[in-house]
């Protein structure tokens, strides 16, 4: 069997009763896995997709809850592979749960890490291109396929959860300076030409 079959084979037993349906979300960085080789930190997420492909489900940020996102967070030490993680970060930061049936591959954050400059909001505001350094984070994506979405979840006070098209997310990922994102997005199998 080869690598590619075994993969898929994998991915197909991740099914969505498979997460842990927490009360409250983890917190803290004191047990998060980071690059041997670049020493960025390791980030799982889903691109949550409806079930025809016409939709992404994006969460607003907890930064800026006008700005958002996909659900990604942290690898733990204690979590035995990506998926794992990225379907926990899924669940605690959109309440989602679904099948994941793809992996999106591996995505830097190229964006400069925030210690480089206190003054976020030129960042945030400017025109200009990210610059390129060693990534700050290693970003770990899976299409997941929404199964359920219940009302209550661990960050459901924290945060907002909205369906887009493809061209609204892009415009959305586009307005947060989330490069790393929309190539998440892009990877995906929702439809981009509707």
């Amino acid at each position: 069997m080869g690598q590619e079959s075994r993969q898929e084979e994998s991915l197909a037993m991740v099914e969505a009763d498979e997460v842990e349906r927490t009360e409250v979300s983890r917190v803290g960085r004191e047990n998060q896995v980071y690059s041997k080789h670049t020493g960025a930190r390791i980030v799982a997420g889903c691109i949550c997709v409806s079930k025809d492909r016409r939709h992404v489900l994006m969460i607003s940020s907890s930064a800026n809850r006008n700005r958002w996102i996909f659900p990604k967070g942290g690898v733990e030490v204690d979590e035995p592979d990506y998926k794992v993680a990225a379907r926990r970060e899924t669940w605690e930061e959109a309440g989602c749960i679904g099948n994941i049936v793809a992996s999106l591959g591996v995505i830097e954050d190229m964006r400069p890490p925030k210690e480089w400059n206190s003054d976020i909001a030129s960042f945030t505001n400017s025109n200009e291109e990210v610059i390129s350094h060693p990534p700050r984070s290693e970003f770990h994506f899976y299409e997941m396929e929404v199964t359920e979405l219940p009302d209550r979840y661990p960050e459901c006070g924290k945060r907002d959860r909205k369906w887009f098209n493809y061209q609204e997310a892009k415009e959305q990922l586009l307005l947060a300076k989330r490069p790393e994102l929309l190539a998440a997005l892009d990877r995906s199998s929702v439809l981009k030409d509707i």
